[in-house]
């Protein structure tokens, strides 16, 4: 039968970002790619094939799930269950207005308390959070952007009660607002304020904690709010770009602080342009670091990241299924080489993940790292003639973006006029388009649908627990020094007005038990609040 008989399924195929997928890879499609210069072996520039030469043949990524809820007490539960299941990293989730830098006890924080991640109002709430956790022993991933710099300064402070030197403190603070402003909203102050912060931090731990990430560059909230693969590489690494120049602009050496810049990626549904993205994101980064930036430590060049299953690909419908996707698309992430893995829970587009849940995302990273065999060889895929060809197209992209986003002005400009807000509902709408027609198949949602009741245990957040956290931080507010309180937030106040480095007036503040509100509440004097001057 000749081939002019067949007929393909489809009228097109494409991958998510649009790239049309041929329907066979020869060698003809690289013969444009010099394997020793464009690929290269893992451990070597420019690391497409992975940072380290032995890959997880000498060491496993991190399993490292995201938790939080309810109560500074309730979520150390879940972080010792998890740590007793087999788990090698800790990562916080924090509720609400810890995001937007209220206490628990603000009026505008009412009902939203322990909802989407744990309430940290103090110190106190710190405290009680690592309580018995070696923080000399453990790595802490902490997801907070506009108050990042005081709950850092808060889980410094516990370490440093529980008698770990600042130097042996290891961990990550996500602290990439640039994406707040793209992507998730959680910004508070003006990007230029907001930057300013960034870099205290980034300088604080070149100076003096070498073992802490001060900045995780997140395309994961880009990917969620609607973008494609192509844009969240090429927007996650712009702005890692612009982290790089404005910490150069302080005057810290760029090879003083790039080795500790950590990136945060999605793992979304399309296998291979997932991959594709992993392996791009580090050919492009080493190259811009030591081309662009001048950068002579290799580490300078190694894009080191934290992957996460997609939440925006999880259904309601079916959650049974989600298991299979998640076991999928963290695949993907080991497949592209992942630092440091988070597996979502099956539940969770309809909660917070119950410890059943948790422990089966857990079990699911196990089984592939330790049943597969895909953790044997570096890179398995590398030199597939498709593989190969996605991460090139993919990189040209995100090359694409980079020159469109320079003609704009640059990042900031970009954010402030609305470019990459527009860029990500236009993919959004590409993909829920496809969606409705039936272009893309979503198993239970637009296909294969029945009508069985969900079945599975969800999380309910304690709902005694809002009023015995405000109790706990009335405590708080009766005991500690509060002439002492009042004169470190002045201290904080005049820092803010000036051009020193907060971290240290922060630690001050946070020592005599400061809560998060009224250290927010003195930069959002200072800073202002930033309204978007933008609109579609």
């Amino acid at each position: 039968e000749k081939n002019s008989a067949r007929q393909e399924r489809k009228s097109s195929f494409k991958t998510l970002s649009q790239i049309p997928v041929k329907t066979v890879y020869t060698p003809e499609n690289l013969e444009t790619t010099d394997y020793l210069e464009d690929v290269g072996l893992p451990g070597e520039f420019p690391y497409l094939r992975g940072v380290h030469a032995g890959g997880y043949r000498d060491r496993l990524w991190t399993m490292r799930m995201f938790a939080g809820f309810g109560l500074p007490q309730e979520t150390n539960q879940r972080f010792r269950f998890l740590l007793d299941n087999g788990q090698t990293g800790l990562s916080v989730a924090f509720d609400m207005p810890t995001l937007y830098g209220y206490d628990t006890d603000d009026p505008r924080a009412a009902g939203e308390f322990g909802k989407c991640g744990v309430a940290v109002s103090s110190l106190a709430d710190m405290e009680a959070l690592f309580d018995g956790i070696p923080l000399g022993q453990v790595t802490t991933s902490m997801t907070i952007n506009s108050p990042a710099a005081i709950i850092w300064a808060m889980y410094i402070a516990v370490a440093e009660k529980q008698g770990v030197p600042l130097e042996q403190i290891g961990g990550t603070l996500q602290n990439d607002i640039l994406k707040e402003y793209l992507a998730q909203n959680e910004y508070i102050f003006p990007p230029e304020p907001s930057l300013r912060l960034v870099v205290d931090t980034v300088e604080f731990a070149t100076r003096y904690m070498p073992r802490w990430n001060p900045i995780s560059i997140s395309g994961y909230h880009i990917r969620e709010a609607g973008s494609n693969a192509v844009q969240e590489l090429a927007f996650t690494l712009a702005d890692g770009f612009e982290y790089v120049r404005r910490c150069v602009d302080r005057g810290i050496a760029v090879d003083d602080f790039a080795p500790r810049l950590s990136f945060f990626f999605n793992a979304h549904n399309d296998f291979f342009e997932e991959v594709a993205k992993y392996r791009a994101a580090r050919r492009i980064w080493a190259r811009e670091m030591r081309d662009t930036f001048g950068a002579q430590n290799p580490r300078s060049c190694w894009l080191r990241f934290h992957a996460q299953t997609s939440g925006a690909s999880l259904t309601a419908q079916q959650p049974e299924n989600n298991v299979v996707r998640v076991g999928l698309q963290a695949l993907a992430a080991v497949m592209g080489g992942c630092q440091s893995l988070h597996t979502n829970g099956k539940d969770e587009a309809w909660a917070l993940p119950s410890e059943q849940a948790a422990l089966q995302a857990l079990r699911t990273q196990q089984i592939i790292a330790y049943e597969t065999g895909v953790t044997d060889t570096v890179d398995p895929l590398g030199g597939s003639y498709y593989l190969e060809s996605l991460t090139n197209e993919v990189e040209q992209g995100a090359y694409n973006y980079f020159r469109r986003i320079e003609d704009v002005g640059g990042v900031v400009p970009a954010l402030e006029s609305g470019f990459f807000q527009r860029e990500i509902a236009d993919a959004a709408y590409i993909y829920q388009r496809e969606e409705d027609r039936k272009e893309r198949i979503t198993v239970g949602v637009n296909d294969f649908i029945t009508d069985e009741e969900m079945s599975i245990p969800l999380l309910r957040v304690d709902r005694e627990g809002e009023s015995r956290q405000i109790e706990n931080l009335n405590n708080v507010r009766r005991t500690r020094d509060n002439r002492e309180v009042a004169r470190r937030l002045k201290e904080l106040e005049a820092a803010a007005r000036g051009e020193e480095n907060l971290m240290p007036p922060l630690l001050d503040a946070v020592k005599a038990y400061a809560t998060l509100g009224e250290m927010m509440g003195v930069f959002r004097e200072v800073f202002g609040e930033y309204q978007p001057g933008w609109g579609f």
